[in-house]
């Protein structure tokens, strides 16, 4: 996520202002077997070698840093293929020790001039809410090219087309059902007298985290969570705690309404919520309140017998609010790593929520079973489904 807030700002910089450089945008667009980085990942080159983005542990960024610009030079786009799974000499040369195959999309940017994909980066940065694009990269007997593309923005407005007018509609449905599953897909298409390869992704926008809690233990998890690049909300009822100056990382920091602590906090199905006041009477209101209809995760911290009590109390007052989700509590906070100093337990909670907007438990990788540690979900391809498009983009 950190990676997007970058690359935005680098093309905003260097490339789209007017007599800007070009630049060439690599993305890894497909992988087979294990690799370090996954589909969507994303590094902007630029003429005098500098770059921004990593679309590997650092085993293929020089290889393609030197020979991206006169790749792109004649077509413009091209896709690059680097397969160490049967060769060894190939995993010495590229030091890839992942034994996969990564097919890696170049594309030349033009100076002073906009791009639809990373317009939807900035969109989805900006805005907070996901996109949805589709690029061609494999094209076999057609009129249709490696790199041509559509971009579907949060509003359901799509820009792009293809060598191939008719491709247009199908993609679009498509790319709103992407959007609407949040999972990104590999389709084949047939054209007129061939076929092509597309690479939908489903651009997310970064995790969302607010810390209810200003003290001095909540420092560093606002600095882990904006190292990975998360949007970071820190609110706290006392003023002389919620300050800027405590937090210069967090995107937003608030003074919470006492008739209502979750009021302006940005509070969402989709978020997490860390709950770590050191208030008895400040946690209690909040999951009151937060346990009725929870978000993504709620996590609270203190031992697990400070907790129940609180959670019996608020059931004993509140008969009458409905039903409290406890279950949806994560308590006590954090992952098992033996946390004995705020930056460990800060990196405890950081590294739970990562796990539960992951769908992961937060075990041992030596534990997980087969070859890749990755979940192989948005590489699948399955069959295409008559969706509307303007029902789910809206």
């Amino acid at each position: 996520m950190k990676e997007m807030h970058e690359i935005v700002a680098a093309w905003h910089a260097r490339v789209r202002v007017p007599g800007g450089s070009e630049a060439v945008l690599a993305t890894v667009v497909k992988v087979e077997g294990s690799s370090y980085r996954r589909a969507g990942a994303r590094m902007l080159i630029f003429a005098d070698g500098r770059s921004v983005g990593t679309i590997s542990g650092g085993c293929l960024e020089s290889h393609v840093i030197k020979r991206a610009w006169w790749l792109t030079g004649a077509t413009g786009a091209t896709v690059c293929r680097y397969d160490t799974t049967a060769d060894e000499d190939a995993q010495w040369a590229f030091g890839l020790g992942c034994n996969g195959v990564v097919h890696v999309l170049l594309e030349r940017l033009s100076g002073g001039r906009n791009d639809a994909q990373l317009e939807a980066l900035r969109v989805v940065r900006d805005e907070m809410r996901p996109a949805a694009t589709a690029v061609v990269i494999d094209a076999r007997d057609c009129a249709v090219g490696i790199g041509e593309r559509m971009v579907m923005f949060p509003d359901g407005r799509c820009e792009g087309q293809f060598g191939d007018a008719a491709l247009g509609k199908p993609i679009a449905r498509d790319l709103a059902l992407v959007l609407h599953e949040r999972s990104s897909q590999h389709l084949r298409y047939p054209v007129d007298g061939g076929e092509v390869e597309v690479f939908l992704e489903c651009v997310s926008p970064p995790p969302r985290l607010v810390v209810f809690g200003a003290g001095h233990d909540a420092v560093p998890v606002v600095h882990f969570a904006k190292q990975l690049g998360w949007h970071v909300t820190v609110a706290d009822g006392r003023a002389h705690y919620a300050r800027r100056e405590r937090f210069p990382d967090a995107d937003e920091v608030r003074v919470t309404n006492p008739d209502n602590p979750l009021d302006g906090c940005g509070v969402t199905a989709d978020v997490a919520v860390v709950v770590m006041t050191h208030s008895v009477d400040q946690d209690r209101e909040l999951l009151r309140r937060l346990l009725r209809k929870p978000p993504r995760y709620v996590g609270q911290l203190g031992p697990r017998s400070r907790t129940a009590r609180l959670l019996g109390e608020i059931g004993s007052a509140g008969a009458d609010e409905g039903a409290l989700f406890v279950d949806a509590l994560h308590y006590p906070i954090g992952l098992d790593i033996g946390a004995d100093n705020p930056e460990e337990i800060a990196l405890a909670i950081v590294g739970e929520i990562r796990a539960v907007f992951a769908g992961r438990l937060g075990t041992k990788l030596r534990h997980r079973s087969g070859e890749s540690i990755h979940v192989d979900g948005g590489e699948r391809r399955r069959k295409r489904e008559t969706i509307d498009v303007t029902l789910i983009a809206a």
